[in-house]
């Protein structure tokens, strides 16, 4: 957690490997000689384009995004299934170096490779009008950053984080949960009706090339999703800012925000979930397949992004990596595997228990076309957006309907896979056709909005996202698996305890929050808006 001069400008050589292989067009407008920048000639956007780059996973073949994302979140929230041993998340096992993953330990994690660059580019571009509007894309880009830090372990490091360099402070406070959440809906309020579109050109922008009535609906977007958080632990709170953000908001698949990777820098600029996924580290790409739960939810409902997302026989022998060409996308061979199975002798437990169990490629993989390692990291989608205006519809009676909305964001998600790639279009038609078949309902609308909220992170492969909801709300409804040894009693996590490491290295701070967990600093304690 400690952040020196060194370590600031050493940032530069990740930013050039990043930039350098293609993620940004302007790298050529912007980048001279960056050895040569120092404190009075250092231009923000290098550390803006980091931060949003490294928020999509580690450069570090993935670290955080395999352990925590994958591993953990996706399998815990029953959108994928695996075999493999080492997939703790799937059994509710604690593996103490992957849950601290996203945190970060050594060079790789959250707070090294994504808070020291966004808290650098905010300090730089403060007070200078030359760069108003990035400074508040990084007030944005700080919050989106820090908001899922707070989310996976609760009370963090927040104000004093990345500070090293300007206050030499090595050691920060953790800030309350709550705390920092006031903070983060008021800055990203600020900062968002702070953008000026006649303003400065953000130039080192990855996801919006500088569009700064995109990033407004963005920041409006994403303080609405601050907002939905609190509904059980603050709900006056939550009501007040998701108000602010109404009419505002995302308004179609166009403002998605999405970053688009590339592999001109091999393992840096990548796809983090595509490089997981693809088996680059081991056999995921044999035995990580979609989960029962979500495949049948998709069958029973007849959704038509199940002919999309899923294929069986991608892979035809567990040695070999190379893709079947003749994979099968036919919606009604589609099969998932149950979560809690493993390859041991035990026979309850071994995969072969399974009664639908035939052969290992009969289990559906996610299509091929999501995991390009050019392709595609979805951070926030208008599908989302506007699921949340639904429930805010639905509890308040603000915004307008909640049909409506709701209508709009399935359809929005059904027809909004095409950034994966041109051949997963779906017709706005289709999409009607699914919504009259499977009409909003508002007795048991909450349930509807937030299992559909759900589908749409899984498609999108955001699974901290997928936990997160699903912790705030209850939906979808999801039967634990009961593992021989499990760290939970059987329950599904709730959190990601901290960081051993932090003991060592914060220890005073650390005690004083892992002591103030509620529930405990265990993956069954709770953060602090994940009310009973």
């Amino acid at each position: 957690m400690k952040t020196n001069f060194l370590n600031k400008y050493s940032l530069l050589a990740i930013f050039v490997l990043f930039l350098g292989a293609g993620c940004t067009k302007d790298f050529k407008d912007i980048n001279t000689d960056p050895v040569a920048y120092g404190p009075s000639s250092f231009d923000p956007n290098y550390m803006l384009s980091t931060a949003q780059l490294t928020y999509t996973g580690s450069i570090d073949f993935s670290y955080d995004t395999w352990r925590g994302n994958l591993i953990y979140c996706s399998t815990m929230m029953q959108g994928m299934s695996t075999v493999v041993s080492y997939w703790a998340g799937d059994k509710y096992m604690l593996n103490e170096g992957y849950t601290a993953a996203y945190w970060g330990n050594g060079a790789v994690g959250a707070y090294i490779e994504q808070v020291r660059p966004i808290v650098d580019a905010v300090e730089f571009a403060k007070g200078n009008a030359k760069y108003s509007n990035l400074y508040n894309i990084a007030r944005i880009w700080k919050a989106v950053i820090f908001a899922r830090l707070t989310d996976l372990y609760g009370d963090v490091p927040y104000l004093q984080a990345g500070q090293g360099y300007y206050t030499s402070n090595y050691t920060p406070k953790y800030d309350k949960q709550q705390a920092i959440y006031m903070d983060l809906l008021k800055e990203v309020d600020e900062a968002t009706n702070a953008l000026n579109s006649a303003g400065d050109k953000v130039v080192g922008d990855v996801i919006y090339k500088g569009d700064i009535e995109k990033w407004k609906r963005f920041g409006n977007s994403f303080m609405l999703r601050l907002a939905m958080r609190l509904v059980k632990i603050d709900e006056n709170t939550a009501r007040t800012y998701a108000t602010k953000a109404i009419g505002k908001t995302l308004t179609s698949n166009a403002d998605d925000a999405i970053v688009t990777h590339d592999t001109q820098g091999d393992r840096v600029t990548q796809n983090r979930n595509s490089q997981v996924l693809l088996g680059d580290g081991g056999q995921e790409h044999y035995y990580v397949k979609w989960s029962k739960t979500f495949i049948d939810l998709l069958k029973t409902t007849a959704d038509p992004r199940l002919g999309k997302v899923a294929v069986t026989k991608l892979y035809l022998s567990d040695g070999s990596k190379t893709q079947n060409a003749n994979f099968d996308a036919n919606p009604l061979v589609q099969k998932g595997m149950p979560n809690g199975k493993d390859l041991s002798s035990v026979p309850s437990q071994n995969i072969s228990s399974d009664p639908f169990y035939t052969t290992m490629p009969d289990y559906s993989s996610p299509h091929p076309n999501m995991l390009k390692r050019n392709g595609v990291t979805f951070i926030l989608s208008y599908s989302q957006t506007e699921l949340l205006l639904a429930e805010a519809a639905q509890r308040w009676g603000i915004g307008g309907s909640a049909a409506t909305h709701y209508n709009a964001g399935v359809k929005a998600g059904i027809t909004g896979l095409s950034p994966y790639d041109a051949s997963m279009a779906i017709a706005g038609t289709t999409a009607d056709t699914y919504l009259l078949a499977n009409a909003y309902n508002t007795a048991t609308g909450l349930q509807q909005i937030n299992t559909q909220y759900w589908v749409q992170c899984n498609v999108q492969l955001d699974f901290y996202e997928t936990w997160s909801n699903w912790r705030r709300t209850g939906f979808p409804v999801l039967t634990p698996v009961v593992f021989p040894g499990n760290a939970t009693n059987g329950t599904i996590p709730r959190r990601f305890p901290y960081p051993v490491e932090e003991a060592a290295k914060n220890g005073a701070n650390y005690r004083e929050a892992s002591a103030a967990v509620p529930g405990g600093d265990n993956l069954t304690g709770r953060v602090w808006w994940d009310k009973q």
